[in-house]
């Protein structure tokens, strides 16, 4: 009965943000736990607290001393270390754990996709001299860092304290648009030939993809994690 839990969500995702708002109107107790890596993250429904937990051990204590009930993993689908972390961690406090996992996106008719398996293969499967958005978080470039023969357009929600280590890019600020239209400006506007992404599901960043099925552009696209 409502009142009777007291959920973690491990969160970050657009749908953690919808669940806590579902589950707090609902008189549900939560609290959502985010990575920190944004400056300001989007307000999400009931408490949230900020940053890692320090491990497996620590996590665990943090949910046995914060008298939780359920654990909810619906991280990014590429946040593989603290998904792992998330289960040991519930089985040491003896606490459900549930993962929402989003499914990836499916190719559909007219997309030009190119399937790697890692952020090496996909560095090495652009050509010489192409135009490249980025789509991926700053944590994820250094990859690409050889590829000196490369221009990137490399979008980050935060201004970095150092800039990429990219012979050569650009650097634009902000969060991916929702509007299709609005990334294919994007795109046209900087030139862009090729975009780089993680099949990461949702509807978040899928805008960026019709935009490229628009303008005919390909995408090395990184499989979603098994």
């Amino acid at each position: 009965m409502p009142g009777s839990e007291r959920i973690l969500i491990l969160g970050g995702t657009r749908e953690a943000a919808q669940l806590a708002q579902t589950l707090t109107d609902d008189g549900v107790d939560v609290i959502t736990s985010l990575a920190g890596r944004t400056k300001e993250p989007i307000p999400v429904a009931g408490e949230t607290r900020i940053g890692g937990f320090g491990g497996v051990d620590k996590m665990a204590q943090w949910i046995i001393d914060n008298q939780i009930t359920k654990v909810i993993d619906a991280t990014h689908p590429f946040a593989q270390q603290i998904s792992k972390n998330a289960a040991q961690a519930s089985r040491i406090a003896k606490v459900e754990l549930q993962r929402r996992t989003r499914p990836p996106w499916e190719k559909q008719d007219g997309d030009n996709w190119q399937l790697v398996e890692s952020l090496e293969e996909a560095a090495e499967a652009l050509p010489k001299d192409a135009r490249v958005l980025l789509a991926l978080g700053s944590q994820y470039l250094s990859a690409f860092n050889r590829r000196s023969d490369v221009h990137f357009l490399v979008r980050m929600v935060d201004q970095p304290p150092a800039g990429p280590d990219l012979a050569d890019h650009h650097l634009v600020l902000g969060r991916p648009s929702s509007d299709w239209r609005e990334e294919a400006t994007l795109l046209r506007d900087h030139k862009i030939t090729h975009i780089v992404c993680r099949n990461s599901g949702g509807t978040g960043a899928y805008a960026k993809v019709i935009a490229a099925r628009e303008l005919a552009i390909p995408i090395i696209m990184i499989k979603m994690p098994a």
